[in-house]
């Protein structure tokens, strides 16, 4: 089942994601939200991007990777993730959402993480991830948050995409996926 995902404006993106109780079935959930992601040619998928208030996410940073990079990319399931540190130098990358089609943005993330989060079949993890993948595993874990990244916008660039938000949350955007629009 491929879900709509839910358009800037939508009070569920602005909520902190509920943490979800160790040993609760998934499987379904989780092959929807990838199919989702993959349809909409996405690299993650948070949960309350479906409409779903719950701690889960789903990334492919392999598709942000060229065949030159030395970085090896993963598909990989975060279930009630907690990043625990955050680290190494600063840097810019433009980024996008799929809940806010049309708008992207530079934004500056540390490049190096470690996270802590439970795997499709409840197994916990520590891991540390650089590069393209901790930039996904950031913004992604930003959803569960209820963070997104024109969040981190001031002044001058937060004003001139302000219109292009409006516009998103009334569905005056094209997309190649199925949305669910807050104030249209």
């Amino acid at each position: 089942m491929i879900y709509p995902i839910v358009a800037y404006g939508n009070p569920i993106l602005k909520k902190e994601a509920e943490e979800i109780t160790e040993g609760t079935e998934l499987d379904e959930l989780i092959k929807n939200m990838f199919s989702t992601m993959d349809n909409a040619s996405g690299v993650g998928l948070a949960a309350p991007q479906i409409n779903q208030g719950i701690s889960l996410f789903v990334i492919d940073s392999t598709l942000m990777l060229d065949e030159e990079d030395e970085e090896v990319g993963i598909r990989r399931v975060f279930i009630n993730p907690i990043i625990l540190d955050e680290y190494g130098d600063d840097y810019s990358f433009e980024e996008g959402c799929l809940s806010i089609p049309e708008v992207r943005a530079e934004i500056t993330r540390p490049e190096t993480l470690t996270i802590e989060y439970y795997d499709e079949n409840w197994n916990l993890k520590e891991e540390e991830f650089s590069g393209m993948t901790a930039r996904v595993i950031q913004h992604e874990y930003d959803h569960l948050e209820g963070i997104l990244f024109v969040d981190y916008l001031k002044g001058l660039k937060k004003r001139l995409v302000k219109s292009k938000l409006i516009d998103v949350s009334k569905g005056k955007i094209s997309t190649d996926y199925r949305m669910i629009y807050p104030l249209k």
